[in-house]
């Protein structure tokens, strides 16, 4: 928030870390094995991602229930089923004539995939992790709602705090927005140390990210999408999809307080073991989630196969596995199969119990889909 509203306790608030940023003082001991335990999860989520037949499309749900977990941890509360509806109600250009049936919740995860999405193409194409980068992906974040009114792309000009307003508390005072330039010079000069290891400036970073509170709202989902596009610009994953909010949110006191005590007590250490444990952790159960979507692949190549007795039985599973929320008109339309041919798919689909049938047709009005057996595995 910009301003305190209203009567708040400030007894227990911690204030920003001044000048004790990047000269961090760290305990590498107590460093050694978690790094070791982070390092050899990490490997094997990323040995599993480089065989696995194109990542891109296999986890795209995965990184969707990531964007609502990200946001629920800020108050947002959608559900991966809604914002796949919501995707799938958009026009080709992106308009989304059908938006206004949507929860405006359900819109602002979307936006924080579609600013991964971004950030991802931009990286891609050459650009590194910048101001121009983070101020990108803030202002599509926050391009819709309740956002739009918080400056989406520029940074904060007033004053912010992270409270809890259930108990009324001032929990942190981040940077003043007068040394905020200077702090994300130095924070961005930091990312780019490579004298130091990357899963430990991954995790310093983020903290500092947290710590400045550079944006007005929105800080904390763009804060832990950095931590996905620094490890994959280090090297440490091949592609960007570890996706760490899930063990944040289970330990979301634990989160906050950790953090705190970095700009109170100077625990700089204890925080990166933390997040050294995060990721292990993460990396441990994304392993086990796109293992089991790897499998369903498998399976339903077979299945898709033999129930559709066609040589575009793989089209349509490609389609749905990449789309699993979908219009009937829409896999006529995109999935690359000849329109006649794939009229007939998804009924057989459904009789089979491989499709639901969220929304029948009615009229004019196409019928609305959802691969079950993939949602089931993502939502967890």
């Amino acid at each position: 928030m910009n301003t305190l509203t209203g009567n708040y306790d400030l007894s227990d608030a911690v204030s920003y870390h001044y000048n004790k940023f990047p000269h961090v003082d760290l305990k590498l001991e107590m460093l050694i094995q978690p790094l070791a335990s982070a390092s050899a999860a990490l490997a094997r989520y990323d040995q599993m991602l480089a065989g696995m037949h194109n990542s891109e499309l296999l986890l795209a749900p995965l990184r969707r229930q990531e964007a609502v977990v990200s946001s629920r941890i800020e108050g947002t509360v959608s559900t991966l089923d809604e914002v796949l509806h919501y995707e799938a109600d958009q026009d080709e250009d992106g308009k989304g004539a059908k938006s206004s049936h949507h929860r405006t919740e359900a819109i602002e995860v979307y936006l924080y995939h579609k600013a991964m999405q971004q950030a991802q193409t931009a990286m891609q194409d050459g650009a590194p992790i910048s101001d121009w980068l983070v101020r990108s992906a803030h202002a599509t974040l926050l391009g819709f709602g309740r956002g739009a009114n918080m400056s989406p792309g520029k940074y904060k000009d007033e004053q912010n705090y992270l409270v809890d307003r259930t108990r009324k508390q001032v929990l942190f005072i981040p940077i003043n927005p007068e040394h905020l330039p200077h702090g994300m010079e130095k924070l961005f000069a930091f990312m780019e140390d490579e004298e130091i290891e990357a899963f430990i400036r991954t995790a310093i970073a983020h903290v500092e990210f947290e710590a400045l509170h550079p944006f007005k709202d929105g800080n904390g989902r763009i804060g832990r999408m950095l931590i996905t596009l620094m490890l994959w610009r280090l090297g440490k994953i091949s592609a960007p999809h570890l996706y760490i909010s899930g063990y944040l949110e289970q330990r979301r006191e634990e989160y906050i307080e950790r953090m705190r005590q970095v700009s109170r007590d100077g625990a700089w250490t204890e925080w990166v073991v933390f997040f050294l444990g995060a990721i292990e952790s993460q990396a441990q159960y994304n392993l086990r989630i796109a293992e089991a979507i790897a499998e369903l692949y498998g399976q339903m190549k077979d299945d898709f196969r033999i129930i559709l007795s066609s040589k575009w039985s793989t089209v349509a599973v490609d389609f749905v596995f990449g789309q699993p929320v979908f219009w009937s008109n829409q896999f006529t339309s995109k999935s690359g199969i000849p329109r006649p041919t794939a009229a007939k798919f998804p009924r057989a689909l459904v009789e089979e119990g491989l499709l639901r049938v969220v929304r029948p047709a009615a009229g004019r009005r196409p019928a609305l889909y959802a691969f079950e057996p993939l949602l089931e595995i993502v939502r967890g």
